[in-house]
C-alpha cells in the first residue's frame, strides 16, 4: 500500500491538521473535533500529499498509538487527544488505576518536581498505563525518567481524570505533591 515512512510522514501531518493547525489546509474541525473525511482528504491533496480514504483508514489501522478514530460510519475523522487547539473530546471522568506514569526527558525532571505537571499548550497533562510507554514518551526529550503518578490519592482528593479512545489517561494537572521519581 504505502511504505512505512510515507506512512509516518502522513501520521504526522494528519497529527499537525487535527490536533494544532487545521488552517494549514482549509478545514474547520467541530466542538468534538471531527472533520468530514472528504474533506480532510480534498484539504490533503491541495497541500501535495495526495492519498485516498484507502491509504487513510490503512493509517488509522496501523498508527500504533491508535492517535486517530473514525465515527462509526467512517465519516468524519479526529485526533484522539493531544489537541492544543479548543475541541471538547466529550470523554466523561474515570476512576484511576492507584497509579500512572509519565515520560520526560532528564531535564525536565528538576522543575516538574518543584512545579508538577502542566498541560501548557495542550488541554490536558497525558499520563501512560505502563511504564514501557512512559518510557517511549520520554525518549522523545532526551534520556527518559519515568515519574509515578499518584492518580489514586489526586482522585481520591477530588481531580478528575479521563481516558481517551486511544488509551491516554488525561487529566488538568498533576500537582508535585503527586509525583515519585
Amino acid at each position: 500500500m504505502i511504505s512505512e515512512k510515507q506512512n509516518m510522514h502522513i501520521s504526522k501531518f494528519l497529527s499537525l491538521v487535527l490536533r494544532h493547525q487545521p488552517e494549514v489546509i482549509g478545514i474547520t474541525l467541530d466542538e468534538q473535533g471531527w472533520v468530514n473525511v472528504d474533506d480532510l482528504l480534498t484539504g490533503v491533496k491541495a497541500h501535495g500529499i495526495v492519498i485516498n480514504f484507502e491509504v487513510l483508514n490503512h493509517i488509522v489501522e496501523t498508527n500504533s498509538k491508535k492517535r486517530f478514530a473514525f465515527d462509526d460510519a467512517k465519516q468524519k475523522i479526529r485526533a484522539s487527544q493531544g489537541h492544543s487547539v479548543g475541541v471538547e473530546l466529550g470523554y466523561e471522568p474515570q476512576v484511576p488505576p492507584e497509579i500512572l506514569y509519565h515520560g520526560t526527558g532528564s531535564q525536565s525532571i528538576d522543575s516538574i518536581l518543584k512545579t508538577g505537571l502542566e498541560k501548557r499548550g495542550r488541554q490536558h497533562v497525558h499520563l501512560s498505563f505502563d511504564t514501557e510507554t512512559a518510557v517511549k514518551v520520554g525518549q522523545r526529550h532526551g534520556k527518559p525518567v519515568v515519574l509515578n503518578v499518584l492518580s489514586g490519592k489526586m482522585y481520591q482528593q477530588g481531580h478528575q481524570f479521563y481516558l481517551s479512545a486511544n488509551g491516554v489517561w488525561l487529566t488538568d494537572e498533576v500537582p508535585a505533591e503527586f509525583l515519585e521519581k
